[in-house]
């Protein structure tokens, strides 16, 4: 019995294993359907909800649902841009987010993702919130531009499998932090990988923020998802 089947996106039929989730299902067909939080080969947690699909009319996470056999998916519609696109006006006024000073510039998903959406003016009030900067021996963690994705608290772990980064508090006062005694004890390949693994400028390993230059960076030449949406051409 075959485990491969058929569904469509956008009215386009496509084929992939059973059971793989729409975002990874889509992405081997060259669609692109965004997201923050996922991170592929790590169990999946729907956090951001950037990656709102249609699926059979109603609206879901395509990271934590699979593809089964007719499903009919609706990913690129104004309505579910313009609900992305809220999600990332959402996103820059509940933080402190200034892209032209951010060390991550050119590098970040969540400034990427403003640029694909077109987003010039979120329609959301700024909150301009009181965060803080908390500077470790290895690297520094700015909860300004922390967007909670989870990335961090599900990836980064020390030799005992125990999460370097973890929630406090609750609700709007929710933050990601970086328990002091691990945080300080970091390996250099830990730091690394924290900075790497945030899609923003959360997690900055020090000294190395402008190594690679403004203009040179991975979004200056190509916008997000251009290289999946390539395999469609």
């Amino acid at each position: 019995m075959s485990n491969i089947v058929k569904f469509t996106i956008d009215g386009k039929e496509y084929s992939a294993e059973s059971g793989k989730f729409i975002v990874d299902a889509a992405a081997e067909n060259g669609i692109y359907i965004p997201t923050l939080c996922n991170i592929p080969g790590v169990k999946p947690r729907g956090s951001c909800r950037i990656c709102s699909v249609k699926v059979n009319g109603r609206l879901m996470s395509s990271c934590t649902t699979p593809v089964t056999d007719g499903m009919e998916i609706e990913n690129e519609t104004a309505e579910i841009n313009d609900l992305r696109l809220a999600i990332i006006d959402a996103m820059f006024v509940s933080g402190n987010h200034f892209c032209p000073s951010c060390e991550k510039s050119g590098f970040c998903d969540l400034q990427a993702l403003g640029y694909r959406y077109n987003m010039m003016v979120p329609r959301y009030p700024y909150l301009f919130p009181i965060k803080g900067i908390v500077a470790y021996d290895k690297i520094i963690k700015d909860q300004n531009r922390c967007i909670q994705c989870k990335r961090c608290i599900r990836t980064i772990k020390d030799e005992q499998g125990r999460s370097l980064f973890a929630y406090k508090n609750r609700g709007h006062h929710v933050e990601v932090v970086l328990d002091d005694e691990l945080g300080n004890n970091m390996t250099d390949e830990l730091a690394k990988a924290a900075m790497d693994i945030c899609p923003v400028g959360s997690i900055l390993v020090k000294e190395i923020g402008f190594a690679v230059p403004i203009g040179k960076r991975k979004y200056d030449f190509e916008p997000i998802g251009s290289h999946i949406e390539k395999l469609n051409k």
